[in-house]
């Protein structure tokens, strides 16, 4: 195999004509990879991911292969997958106000262009599921939000809207699915690509803690930041610090690493009903 790229948390390797996805432990807040890995963090993604995938197909094909036919020392936390051209927009769906989608609503009422009613607060239910694109920043630079304008200039208008039509659609479809076992999908980040037949492909990772905010429904209360089965924990965790969110990052002490690997186990295992 040949490594083709390696990223903030997945390294890609070319074997044959397909790709293998691996899922590092490596964590990043604020695009910036941490020097501490997340023991497990990589099974996690994976196999979550997997998870989805087969239950998303029907509305979106995706670009897996296989999970298992993967070189062993990966074995768990690595996905075959063929090889697509990745459209250059991280493509994210909210349901609820938080992060930076709350920053920018408190800054000028909207999230990516999207107009929200006046007197929403951290937490809030969205009236219903807004698409917020952002551009994807190289390693260490930060994602801005894009409007659906920006979209269109990028991908061509039938395209972005094809885009926003599968994200708010995998967005509903995972919401509705996770809320069976107690959580909030609050928001999620997707990445598609074309396929050889110039399909749509739904790719990278897919409503995992990487890649979503996960809230326990029992203890949603909008008006402050909520108990998160994600690296919202760390982000949290990193804003008492003196770091200004550039690299390097901060170094995460054990008990930090405990709590955040016991965190996305738990989304793991209360979202599909298995055992890591």
């Amino acid at each position: 195999m040949k490594l083709l790229h390696s990223g903030k948390v997945r390294d890609v390797y070319l074997d044959g004509e397909d790709l293998v996805l691996v899922a590092s432990d490596r964590v990043s807040i604020y695009d910036v990879v941490l020097p501490t890995a997340i023991p497990d963090k990589g099974r996690v993604l994976t196999q979550l991911s997997l998870w989805w995938f087969d239950r998303l197909a029907d509305l979106v094909p995706h670009h897996v292969i296989s999970g298992t036919d993967v070189p062993p020392e990966f074995a768990g936390r690595a996905v075959r997958c063929r090889r697509l051209s990745m459209l250059p927009v991280e493509c994210i769906a909210r349901g609820y106000l938080a992060g930076l989608g709350l920053e920018e609503y408190r800054k000028h009422g909207t999230v990516s262009g999207v107009p929200l009613p006046d007197g929403l607060v951290e937490g809030s239910k969205l009236p219903e599921p807004i698409f917020t694109p952002t551009t994807k920043a190289p390693v260490g630079e930060h994602d801005e939000f894009m409007t659906f304008d920006d979209v269109v200039a990028a991908v061509g208008a039938n395209t972005a809207t094809r885009l926003r039509e599968l994200t708010l659609a995998v967005y509903t479809r995972g919401a509705e699915t996770a809320a069976a076992s107690g959580i909030i999908v609050a928001d999620t980040k997707l990445e598609f690509g074309v396929g050889a037949d110039g399909g749509i492909v739904l790719a990278d990772e897919v409503l995992t803690p990487d890649s979503s905010r996960f809230w326990p429904a029992d203890s949603w209360e909008p008006g402050h930041p909520q108990f998160a089965f994600d690296k919202q924990f760390l982000r949290e965790w990193s804003q008492g610090l003196d770091w200004d969110r550039t690299a390097p990052g901060p170094k995460i002490p054990a008990d930090v690493v405990a709590a955040t690997r016991a965190r996305y186990v738990e989304a793991y295992e209360r979202i599909t009903g298995r055992d890591l």
